[in-house]
């Protein structure tokens, strides 16, 4: 499948995912706006009538006061009841006095025709004109309480209007309060806890409860207390919620769930499509490493076909020179041929997750001295020199000499590699000791490695570009393998280079102290 067409996919399916994620959190952004505007006209509801329920209270107080007034000031004095008198009592308690003159008479008409039918029941020895006296007295007598009764009403009006200007405290019981205020919020099926405070026009306190704190004002709803009192005396009740947030996530509760799902598929999907371009990167490494090895092998296998063809012509036993001559080919080639199967063989160290290991005590000084000897005969050959510095007074490593000792080569094989043709290579081996740790480094003064390049030169197949994909020589498996070998030892190693300056490369290993591998 063509890049270009794994992006297309890529890009559908995270757009769609994009898509699909936004409408979920829209959605519940709709679903908790709707619920914080249900739960604020339910507050607002409640409030509102535990405003009335106090003005009730207030007024209900003040009528039983002037009630009471009136019966110690005018039952003592009265003469004692009759009969009729009595049950006339009995049914003015059972009307509904309001100030709306025209609905009192109503109702004054209906008890009327109400005592008619019992005082039929209870003298039936009565003659109808007696009966006519007795219900146009009773309707007189009526009439005589209505006005009472009316004067009472004005007398409570008073009253009401001269408690507005009473302190709070006075007009409102606090546990009245709180109970109203449940009741009214649980009548609006709101059952979560609260807090309460009233306060004055200039935010003074006048009442709060124990769990109210100063900060919740700014989250309180409010509700004003007796609003027709005048401006200078109103009062304002607030009321806050500390779990409002969690009770209007529980309405969403239901669809996090699939919110979540979808934040998985979206990064599994990411994830897979991160593998793809990575399986698909490898598999073009493979195939350029493929390409690489095919054009790397032919020359050997060549050149040894060659040369034994002429080993087959008589003439070449006469010639000790070309004899010899052909032999040095057939034996350079077949070294170059071992070396690029052992190339090949790494790239099964990648395989596994742990390379299988012959570890032994080793001195470092001694182990890149003699590296250092068998390859400056090769820096030589093209112009350069090669100085070994030994610094490091504590040496012993505990690392597979066969692997540690091909790393060392590697590096200093990628130094000749990448050296200025115009300029003799100058590589420089050293040690010394850095806390616990005992540091191998190679410098050279080659073409050096741009700095995007940098992080990638230890990943496998990678080689960085020279223009020619064959004036280098390598299939980019060495400096992969270098990593590979030192994270397998504990170690670790870091690059430094300078675009036309050179690069250095510096291995870091714990040393072997007293029997034990030294660490932090």
């Amino acid at each position: 499948m063509r890049k270009s067409t794994i992006w297309l996919f890529a890009g559908v399916m995270v757009f769609a995912f994009i898509g699909l994620l936004y409408l979920q959190v829209s959605y519940i952004r709709i679903i908790m706006d709707n619920q914080k505007q249900q739960f604020d006209e339910a507050v607002k509801r409640s409030l509102y009538q535990v405003s009335h329920n106090l003005e009730l209270d207030q007024a209900g107080k003040a009528l039983t006061e002037q009630f009471e007034i009136a019966r110690k000031k005018y039952l003592p004095k009265s003469k004692p009841l009759s009969y009729s008198q009595r049950f006339l009592a009995r049914e003015q308690r059972r009307l509904n006095i309001t100030a709306d003159g025209t609905n009192a008479s109503v109702e004054i008409g209906v008890s009327t025709e109400i005592v008619k039918n019992q005082l039929l029941d209870i003298a039936p020895s009565y003659g109808k004109n007696d009966l006519a006296n007795a219900s146009v007295n009773l309707q007189d007598a009526y009439q005589e309480l209505y006005y009472h009764q009316q004067g009472l009403l004005q007398e409570a009006m008073k009253t009401l209007m001269k408690s507005d200007l009473a302190p709070i405290e006075e007009r409102v019981n606090f546990r009245s309060l709180d109970s109203y205020i449940r009741s009214e919020l649980l009548n609006n099926n709101l059952s979560l806890p609260y807090h309460f405070a009233i306060i004055e026009k200039d935010k003074n306190f006048v009442y709060q409860s124990p769990d109210f704190k100063v900060v919740d004002i700014r989250q309180s709803y409010s509700q004003v207390l007796f609003p027709k009192d005048p401006p200078q005396k109103l009062y304002t009740l607030l009321v806050s919620f500390p779990d409002r947030t969690d009770y209007l996530l529980k309405s969403v509760s239901f669809i996090a769930p699939s919110v979540a799902f979808s934040v998985v598929l979206l990064i599994v999907f990411i994830l897979t499509i991160v593998i793809v371009f990575r399986q698909k990167r490898l598999s073009e490494m493979k195939s350029d490493f493929i390409n690489n090895m095919t054009h790397e092998l032919k020359t050997p296998v060549a050149t040894i076909s060659l040369a034994s063809q002429m080993l087959k012509d008589g003439g070449v036993n006469k010639s000790p020179q070309l004899f010899s001559h052909i032999s040095g080919v057939i034996n350079d080639e077949t070294k170059r041929l071992s070396f690029l199967i052992e190339k090949v063989l790494q790239m099964s160290l990648f395989e596994k997750n742990k390379t299988a290991l012959k570890m032994k005590e080793l001195d470092a000084n001694d182990l890149l001295a003699n590296v250092a000897h068998t390859f400056v005969i090769r820096v030589e050959k093209i112009g350069g020199w090669l100085d070994v510095e030994l610094e490091a007074m504590e040496s012993t490593i505990y690392v597979d000499e066969m692997h540690f000792t091909n790393v060392l080569f590697n590096l200093m094989e990628n130094a000749v590699k990448y050296r200025k043709e115009e300029e003799p290579l100058k590589l420089l081996a050293k040690t010394r000791n850095e806390g616990d740790k005992i540091m191998i480094s190679i410098q050279d003064n080659g073409v050096g490695i741009k700095k995007e390049n940098l992080k990638k030169v230890f990943e496998r197949f990678y080689r960085v570009h020279t223009g020619n994909r064959h004036d280098v020589k390598g299939f980019g498996l060495g400096l992969a393998y270098v990593k590979k070998i030192i994270d397998d030892h504990n170690g670790s190693i870091r690059i430094e280079s300078e675009f036309g300056v050179g690069t250095t490369f510096t291995i870091s290993l714990p040393y072997h102290k007293n029997g034990s591998v030294s660490s932090r």
